[in-house]
């Protein structure tokens, strides 16, 4: 089971999932919270600013 770092969700299979490994491990962020982020996330903003 993998859940998202913004919002919480949990899944088994995260396809269209966005994976991002930082000095914490990798983040997981589910594809809805990809879409909403996807502007900070393409300029690499960091994620307490969303």
């Amino acid at each position: 089971m993998v859940s998202c770092t913004s919002c919480g969700v949990t899944a088994e299979s995260p396809l269209g999932w966005t994976t991002d490994v930082t000095e914490r491990g990798a983040q997981h962020l589910c594809d809805r919270c990809s879409r909403d982020n996807l502007r900070s996330i393409e300029g690499r903003l960091d994620p307490a600013y969303w």
